[in-house]
């Protein structure tokens, strides 16, 4: 434990905004997803998993308590993983499930909304649920940053909400994802209130949609992005 503590303290980095406090549902957020969801999450986290055995940098921003992240590194023995998250607490839980292979990961406790420093140059981004946390503006801005540090053909892999463009996401999906966005004010302080224009935003940045799935008549996504 105090190896995990000294690792993040030395990767904190200063935030121009306070992002959301997810702090306090690090201990449970694996109850919560399944008591609203069941697996079905976890099937979009892991639905293009076989797409990444070959990756050998990997970028996950905001994998909450890192079960994803777990995962991917039984699968890919090569891979190495850096993993951002605004929340210390859901770090220390991504460690933690990481375990043996810890080695492999260099967490870092920072707001993805700030422009980044990073250095390393990735052949895969993780993005699972972590996009409707951000504006649109806050997307287009962070897949700018990113796109000069990935080279043409990196995959971003996204999990998401979604509202269908019909009578089910109208009368269904937007008031669920409406109760949801106020719960999470309630508990974070998340101050987000509707999903972003994702897709829009990572096209205008250079990315091309190549694959995705979806569960629930199209309330959950997930997708893969390709640099171009």
């Amino acid at each position: 434990m105090n190896a995990i503590a000294t690792q993040l303290k030395q990767c904190a980095q200063p935030v121009r905004t306070r992002p959301a406090n997810f702090d306090r549902l690090a201990r449970v957020y694996r109850w919560l997803e399944w008591f609203t969801f069941g697996p079905i999450l976890w099937r979009c986290r892991c639905a293009f998993l076989e797409l990444m055995k070959d990756s050998h940098v990997a970028l996950i921003i905001g994998d909450g308590d890192g079960r994803f992240t777990a995962r991917l590194l039984k699968r890919n023995s090569k891979i190495r993983i850096q993993a951002i998250d605004s929340s210390e607490a859901m770090l220390h839980q991504l460690l933690q499930r990481a375990r043996g292979n810890s080695d492999r990961v260099r967490a870092a406790v920072a707001d993805a909304r700030v422009p980044s420093s990073l250095s390393r140059s990735f052949d895969l981004v993780v993005t699972h649920f972590f996009l409707d946390c951000l504006t649109t503006t806050e997307v287009e801005s962070l897949a700018r940053d990113l796109r000069g540090k990935l080279k043409p053909g990196t995959q971003w892999i996204v999990s998401e909400f979604a509202v269908p463009e019909n009578l089910y996401g109208r009368l269904f999906a937007q008031q669920l994802v409406s109760a949801l966005y106020l719960a999470f004010g309630v508990l974070t302080g998340l101050k987000i209130r509707r999903l972003p224009r994702h897709r829009d935003a990572l096209n205008r940045t250079g990315f091309v949609l190549i694959q995705e799935r979806k569960w629930l008549r199209g309330l959950l996504v997930s997708e893969v992005w390709r640099a171009a």
